[in-house]
């Protein structure tokens, strides 16, 4: 319930954004604006990815009970906040980024100690099942999200997080009165330098790529920004600085010894790479719906957000199929076969998918991205029980926590990539194509001109927020000084996605390639953790969990005398 509560305020707030920004009566797209509407997407994300490992060690140093209830607590309390802002254009953009990032701390709560739960909970025999439900609840919390924003968006943007609030109080009261918790606890001292080099390093690097998506200058993209380029090099460089830290103090919040569990290792490696493939999937597959596809088949564009959230459900109808089911396997016949086999997979589904035309056939896609989110859900659920039955008791909090940073960074960074060359592509064909096109139709050269120059990413965003992107770029000036069946046809369901369609395609197959690329690691990675293994285990355990000098005299005793 917490996961699924938290995955489903990511994606709600992505389709429910245009009446978001209606109510507090901001234009996300008008100039000098485009900063909000990133963080109100990116803020919760980057602030769970942040914040989970070290929320996961503080689990296993005072309960990781008493920290996941104390984040359905937050979060609820947060949600509420959301809800009854009274402040409009930019202050009240600033305080939805700001309740965004308290609810994020929330989310990490939850997130960062909800797998150590469950490991806690389950026998061996039955975590892979029981993770993989869980699994199943964060990926189709994000499915959900799509159709609830869509749904409740329209009707006022504050139900899109008032929704939240019925769940997180039941949720809060049940798991204050019922959760046990049945971890031993392992006081320590608290990791400030480690925790704080971590934070401004993991801050620095997601926050740059998040300004690396908006246009700088006369240029198409923000990486050359030196704002941008100080964040991604000084953040790399804190993050090296915290790997010594981690290797000197005595009580570390990111245990870089348990990267000896090759297990653990290669799941991580392959969970990060899987993110990187599947993370800004959702972006592109939206705005390809968005932008291109619902309007060409006669939806309004006002109308578009709910129905590529309600398109997008076959993804979903596959990983609630394939997740329980690779995780009860999983607990029989180990990760790997299925971890493996789950990104070849999903490595063909994003082969498919580049195959299709722009202008698909409704069936085809929806068998391929059915086919997408069966391998998904194959691969995760297995994946996740390799790793956390590879950790210690003692661990489970602080592995949890770092598996989930992995994870998360992993996707804020895919959506920068995938962004990116998206807009590598447009930006090759369509100022040509815009400019042609709109001079043909009887528009002004200097305003074409103009409109053409512009940077694509407000196109995209335009289609992300299902805008007709040439009635924002040409603004009402413009289509004022044409004839009215003129400027009913640019800014229609016709005009902009035939334009766009080419250099889309282009910019999409990049994207495409690179999470082929990225699936097809993963599998190696998948491959090479070995077996099926259980911390504990097996007559090498003594050999494969290494952590400091007594740890392994009790292993070798232990192992001695099994």
């Amino acid at each position: 319930m917490g996961v699924l509560m938290a995955t489903i305020n990511i994606s709600i707030v992505l389709i429910a954004l245009p009446d978001i920004f209606r109510g507090i009566r901001l234009d996300p797209l008008a100039p000098g604006n485009t900063g909000y509407l990133l963080w109100v997407l990116m803020a919760f994300m980057v602030v769970t990815a942040v914040l989970v490992v070290s929320f996961g060690r503080i689990g296993d140093m005072y309960g990781r009970v008493k920290m996941y209830n104390l984040g359905f607590a937050v979060f609820t309390f947060f949600s509420i906040l959301l809800a009854v802002s009274w402040m409009h254009g930019p202050a009240g953009a600033l305080y939805l980024i700001a309740m965004r990032v308290f609810q994020g701390v929330g989310a990490a709560l939850l997130m960062a100690n909800s797998s150590a739960i469950l490991t806690d909970a389950f026998p061996t025999t039955q975590r892979g099942l029981a993770l993989g439900i869980n699994m199943v609840a964060a990926i189709a919390g994000s499915f959900i999200g799509l159709i609830l924003g869509g749904v409740l968006g329209p009707l006022d943007w504050r139900l899109v997080f008032l929704v939240s609030v019925p769940v997180g109080i039941f949720g809060t009261v049940w798991a204050y009165v019922m959760l046990e918790d049945r971890s031993e606890l392992h006081p320590a001292r608290i990791d400030w330098w480690g925790n704080i080099t971590f934070a401004v390093g993991l801050v620095a690097v997601l926050a740059g790529i998040t300004y690396g998506i908006e246009p700088y200058g006369h240029h198409e993209m923000g990486w050359t920004n030196p704002e941008v380029l100080v964040g991604l090099i000084g953040g790399v460089v804190m993050l090296l600085v915290f790997c010594i830290i981690e290797t000197r103090v005595e009580d570390p919040m990111f245990r870089i010894p348990l990267f000896r569990i090759r297990a653990f290792s290669m799941g991580n490696v392959a969970s990060l790479l899987a993110a990187l493939g599947r993370g800004g999937m959702m972006f592109i597959l939206i705005i390809w719906l968005q932008g291109i596809w619902l309007p060409e088949h006669g939806y309004s564009f006002s109308r578009t957000p709910l129905w590529a959230g309600i398109y997008l459900v076959p993804l979903t109808v596959g990983f609630l199929i394939a997740g329980p089911i690779s995780g009860i396997l999983s607990d029989k016949y180990g990760a790997r076969p299925f971890a493996t086999g789950g990104m070849l997979l999903a490595g063909l589904s994003f082969w498919l998918l580049e195959l299709l035309p722009v202008n698909f056939s409704y069936p085809a896609f929806a068998g391929i991205i059915l086919l997408n989110g069966l391998a998904m859900g194959i691969f995760a659920s297995p994946n996740r029980a390799g790793i956390m039955n590879s950790l210690p008791p003692d661990q489970r909090g602080a592995g949890a926590g770092m598996a989930n940073t992995f994870q998360n960074s992993a996707q804020v960074l895919s959506i920068g990539v995938f962004f990116t060359l998206v807009i590598l592509g447009l930006a090759s064909e369509l100022p040509v194509s815009l400019y042609h096109g709109l001079v043909i139709h009887g528009v002004p050269a200097t305003a074409a001109t103009r409109v053409s120059h512009l940077p694509p990413v407000g196109s995209l965003f335009a289609a992300f927020l299902g805008v007709s992107p040439l009635k924002a770029l040409l603004g009402p000036s413009t289509l004022a000084q044409m004839p009215h069946a003129t400027a009913a046809y640019l800014t229609g369901r016709s005009f902009f996605p035939g334009l766009i369609a080419a250099p889309f395609k282009k910019g999409l197959d990049l994207a495409f390639d690179f999470a082929i690329v990225s699936c097809l690691l993963a599998a190696g990675a998948s491959w090479l953790r070995g077996g099926k293994y259980i911390h504990g285990e097996g007559e090498d355990a003594a050999e494969t969990e290494v952590f400091d000098e007594p740890d392994f005299e009790v292993a070798q005793a232990e192992a001695a005398a099994r």
